[in-house]
């Protein structure tokens, strides 16, 4: 029996010394993320644009900067992102757009967008309201819905 309880003591200690070192690298993290966003929001700006292509893509298959590609880690450089492609003025431009946003964006059409440099963070209709998609919904919550309709 005092060798359970050893073992479980030992699993016990592990556990939390893990927990704690979670804690407070996840807390370093976070820190650092909200530094980036709040400068990010510095230096963001209103433009309009036509959109005319987006997709999930991976950076490598993208037309993206090659110091933007060698920049970022390559662990996430297979990952896939989503890409949009806009026309800005005269230009036509590839941006990189926050997950939140993608599935807002219209396909050719104009809208009002934040970027902060070749990011999208956030996105307005021009002349009309952004559509938004009904969430898929569940098996279960079909069930409920039909049993609350009867």
């Amino acid at each position: 029996m005092s060798t359970f309880l050893t073992v479980l003591l030992i699993v016990a200690v592990v556990s939390i010394v893990v927990f704690a070192v979670l804690y407070f690298v996840g807390r370093k993290l976070q820190k650092r993320q909200d530094e980036t966003e709040a400068q990010m929001k510095a230096s963001a700006q209103t433009t309009s644009m036509l959109i005319i292509d987006k997709k999930k893509m991976k950076l490598k298959d993208t037309n993206l900067p090659k110091m933007v590609i060698d920049q970022t880690p390559k662990y996430l450089r297979a990952s896939k992102l989503p890409i949009v492609k806009a026309k800005i003025g005269p230009k036509i431009v590839t941006l990189i757009c926050d997950a939140k946003v993608f599935d807002l964006i219209p396909v050719k059409k104009e809208v009002k967008a934040v970027i902060s440099g070749i990011y999208i963070m956030d996105v307005k209709g021009l002349r009309s309201g952004l559509e938004t998609k009904k969430e898929k919904q569940g098996f279960i919550k079909k069930l409920k819905s039909k049993i609350e309709k009867k």
